[in-house]
């Protein structure tokens, strides 16, 4: 049989050759097919891997390993291949007859090599008006066949462009979004493929371009590295905008090899990119700060259109406030706190109020009160919060629909880059007062995107706790507006009775205070606990231990499902890499009745909780009681409930939405026994362990103990070492973000 290794495949590929004699499996989605091949020898290979478009009849170069399907035996794995249409006339009628162009079938596929030869594919492709002399094809007929045909060879054209560059899976993505214009879209700017596509590195579009011949010290090399350092910064750091000395010593390191004697070619693409406005310079405190535009946008149109909202908005009469505040005490039973009464009072009479406060404070309580009194003055309500588990809990707490903020504005089909919604300035929501919980949550482009929504003399009442981390996403927009002071600001400090019998809500009191949490309670009803442990090996044992044995026999088996480890970093023995590992091995081990697949250095099964690691806003899923959408989420947390390896697709349930992914979608996907503290900010679990073990020190901080200690609904049980809860409860420091939110606010 022919195998042979392979000049452009690593060592340990090996090679078949050979013509395609039948198609076995082809899903159209992904480009993943199972095939029979005659190889050079005229022995059959059965062949398996991402090959799009393929047919019977096509001449193909296969590199990669031999394997053993339990079910049909010794098979080839391809991770490369070569692709090449027939050129005999026989293979020619062969690879037409199969179907593989619509509208040509066996019959269609005689007449026309009959006619045409091995000039077939020529006239199809270039003369589709030669078709017509052929009884049967029309000029309609004729052009579908040639378009058709044409789409085939585009796709081929971009597999074997991207063949040196990346593997199958990341060229048929690159093919399904930009089609056959993919070619020369990498031609004319490599530099997209890292802007439009996640996983695709600047450095690799770099070598590409440099690989094109693209001059080192190029304009358009420079200019696309400013923008790939803004928009890094934006996604890994917060950072909206970053100051011109910032921008140009990253730039210098990521272009040059932190080489200084281009610090003055980089200095001259940012002011010749802001002079064509693909960049946005402005200067604040005497100190220039250089942006991506979209973000600029955002934060100027966020600050003028707060200050409308708060300027248009209707003011209630002080004593009418009153009287409905004590209206709605003596309905509900409840006497209101002199803060929550101020909360009341401040949400009547401006256009934008906002509430902070930690747990225990009252904040549903106000909520609740607010529904009460806007509902008497016929007020169209909007509830809202960043992510779907918050919306339940919202919903939940309050008894009134609460819908995630991209459901309420109505997120329309969007590319990788963002989202895009229906409701905008020229469709505004129906809603007189929005309030939106888990504010501290929200980044400068949700907030924007919710204040277009909102139609003017609307009010705005934004919800969260401050000393909570920022968003995931970029800008520091709760922070902004609490630190700039310009509307008012309600902060609840008073722990009400309800919740003071919770050690949870008491030690997170204690840590944002920066006083060590109270750990002496001992008894089944305690509900926070401190388990000591000196090493990372012992800490991460213990964890497992804990899931798997020690709660599940004090508190019974069903504690299993309702436990999330929350941990500083990925990691370390005690990171969410190595916890993942752990966990799945003993709560959801290999089994042959549970479908499982591998995808990177990760193995997925049926059972397992998984992870979106990023936003996705083509990913359609639907729910049981008819509802359907599109879009997945940062953060978003769901369970593996089926594997179909035969299609390449993985089903997860995302709190109740069903999404059926591709197998190239799961790069975006992590396992979620153990996740970080920043993946887990807007949920609640009823159980929390959190690993305490020596990470990076900018990890080890009061505000990232105290976001992780505030998850848990039920218990919190820290297991680490003590020097480490001590070093984190007296790291005060919050990691600053260079955004300038604040200063329009002040300025305008």
């Amino acid at each position: 049989m022919n195998q042979q290794k392979m000049n452009t495949a690593p060592d340990e590929l090996e090679t078949v050759s050979g013509i395609v004699d039948s198609i076995i499996y082809q899903n159209e989605e992904n480009g993943y097919i199972v095939c029979e091949l005659e190889d050079t020898e005229g022995h059959p290979v059965t062949v398996t891997g991402i090959i799009p478009y393929l047919a019977e009849g096509d001449k193909i170069t296969c590199a990669g390993k031999w394997t053993t399907h339990k079910v049909y035996g010794r098979q080839f794995a391809a991770e490369t291949y070569e692709k090449k249409l027939p050129a005999e006339q026989g293979d020619i009628l062969r690879y037409l007859a199969s179907g593989a162009v619509k509208g040509i079938g066996p019959k269609t596929a005689q007449k026309i090599v009959e006619m045409f030869g091995t000039d077939a594919f020529d006239v199809i492709e270039n003369h589709p008006d030669w078709l017509t002399d052929i009884s049967g094809i029309t000029k309609k007929k004729a052009a579908a066949m040639s378009e058709n045909f044409r789409a085939i060879s585009g796709a081929r054209a971009v597999m074997m462009f991207c063949r040196d560059f990346f593997t199958p899976q990341t060229a048929m993505k690159i093919y399904k979004k930009w089609g056959g214009a993919a070619v020369d879209r990498i031609r004319n700017n490599p530099y997209r493929l890292c802007e439009d596509f996640w996983g695709i590195s600047f450095s690799r579009a770099d070598q590409i371009a440099m690989n094109m011949g693209l001059d080192t010290d190029s304009d358009e090399r420079i200019i696309h590295g400013l923008s790939y350092v803004l928009k890094t910064e934006a996604s890994r750091s917060g950072h909206t905008c970053l100051p011109f000395d910032d921008l140009c010593r990253c730039a210098v390191d990521l272009l040059f090899d932190s080489d200084l004697n281009y610090r003055g070619r980089v200095e001259q693409c940012v002011e010749k990119a802001c002079e064509d406005l693909s960049l946005v310079q402005v200067r604040k405190n005497n100190v220039r700060y250089v942006y991506e535009p979209r973000y600029y946008a955002a934060e100027t149109y966020t600050a003028e259109k707060l200050q409308a909202l708060d300027r248009l908005c209707p003011r209630m009469d002080t004593h009418d406030s009153v009287l409905l505040i004590q209206k709605c005490e003596s309905q509900s039973g409840i006497t209101y706190a002199d803060a929550q009464r101020q909360a009341l009072l401040s949400a009547l009479s401006g256009g934008v109020m906002v509430l902070t406060g930690g747990p225990g404070t009252g904040k549903t309580t106000i909520i609740k009160g607010l529904i009460s009194i806007f509902s008497t003055l016929d007020f169209e309500i909007a509830l809202a919060a960043p992510t779907g588990r918050a919306a339940k809990r919202m919903s939940e707490a309050t008894s009134h629909e609460a819908k995630t903020i991209h459901r309420l504005l109505e997120m329309d089909a969007a590319d990788e880059m963002g989202s895009k919604f229906l409701r905008n300035e020229d469709n505004t929501i129906d809603a007189d007062v929005l309030i939106i919980d888990e504010a501290s949550m929200i980044d400068i482009l949700l907030m924007e995107s919710t204040l277009r929504a909102m139609k003017n003399g609307s009010r705005l009442i934004l919800i969260g706790d401050s000393d909570q981390l920022p968003s995931v996403g970029a800008g520091n927009v709760l922070g902004d507006i609490l630190a700039s002071g310009v509307f008012t600001t309600v902060r609840l400090t008073e722990i009400f009775r309800q919740s003071g019998s919770s050690m949870i809500v008491t030690n997170a009191h204690r840590i944002n205070e920066g006083m060590m949490p109270s750990t002496e309670n001992k008894s089944i009803d305690a509900d926070f606990f401190l388990i000591r442990r000196s090493s990372e090996e012992e800490i991460s044992a213990t964890v497992v231990d804990l899931i798997q044995n020690r709660l599940p026999r004090t508190y019974g088996m069903d504690i299993q499902s309702k436990i999330q480890v929350i941990t500083p970093s990925r990691k370390g023995l005690s990171g969410t890499e190595v916890l993942n590992t752990g966990i799945q091995a003993a709560l959801n081990p290999p089994d042959r009745a549970k479908k499982e697949r591998k995808s990177r250095d990760l193995i997925f099964r049926v059972g397992d909780r998984v992870m979106q690691t990023k936003n996705n806003y083509t990913v359609e899923w639907e729910t049981d009681d008819g509802r359907s959408g599109m879009g997945i989420f940062n953060g978003d947390i769901g369970v593996v409930t089926d594997i179909d390896s035969e299609e390449n697709l993985m089903t997860v349930e995302f709190d109740e939405r069903r999404c059926v992914l591709d197998f190239t979608q799961l790069d975006e996907i992590d396992h979620a026994y153990a996740i970080t503290v920043h993946k887990s900010q807007g949920s609640e679990y009823p159980v929390v362990i959190v690993p305490l073990y020596q990470c990076a020190p900018m990890l080890l901080s009061r505000n990232l103990l105290y976001t992780a200690v505030t998850r848990a609904s039920k218990m919190v049980i820290l297991v680490g070492k003590t020097s480490v809860l001590e070093q984190m409860i007296a790291n005060d420091r919050h990691v600053v973000r260079c955004t300038l939110l604040k200063e329009y606010l002040l300025n305008r």
